[in-house]
């Protein structure tokens, strides 16, 4: 579904979301938290400027920071920024749905569902709830752990 680099981009991203108060971010300051390289985070970030999702500070202590308001970053643009547009598994190109075989079909529904959820889902929504329930932590692989552990120390 997605790939190690998008769950690392919003992990990357969210740990930026979660620690607002700082300009900007060097990939050598959050790459160990997420365990990657900042070599590789750095190519991620390198990714998410391109996408207009980061702008990136050159200098001394350059880095990234957020492009825009988490409010308007949605997990479509970040997935399309780092695995590219995500395209249906169908027999051919063929507009009219009701006329293909019930495979094409149901890969059709299967993109339509996928990208209205990764449109519909924004990084502050996210925010809004960062991980599980205190009760679960211990039961869960939260994805989402180790930019939220980082962020809070």
């Amino acid at each position: 579904m997605l790939t190690g680099t998008t769950l690392i981009a919003i992990q990357s991203l969210m740990y930026m979301v979660q620690r607002g108060d700082e300009d900007h971010f060097s990939p050598a300051d959050i790459a160990p938290a997420l365990g990657a390289s900042p070599t590789y985070l750095s190519k991620v970030n390198t990714q998410l400027v391109k996408a207009g999702i980061l702008q990136a500070h050159r200098g001394m202590k350059g880095g990234v920071s957020l492009a825009r308001n988490p409010k308007q970053i949605n997990l479509l643009e970040i997935v399309e920024a780092v695995q590219g547009k995500i395209l249906g598994d169908y027999c051919t190109e063929y507009s009219n749905v009701a006329r293909v075989c019930g495979y094409h079909h149901a890969m059709h529904e299967i993109q339509e569902a996928l990208v209205g959820t990764l449109r519909k889902w924004t990084l502050d929504d996210l925010l809004q709830r960062p991980g599980p329930n205190a009760a679960l932590d211990e039961l869960v692989n939260c994805k989402m752990a180790c930019a939220r552990n980082m962020a809070e120390n």
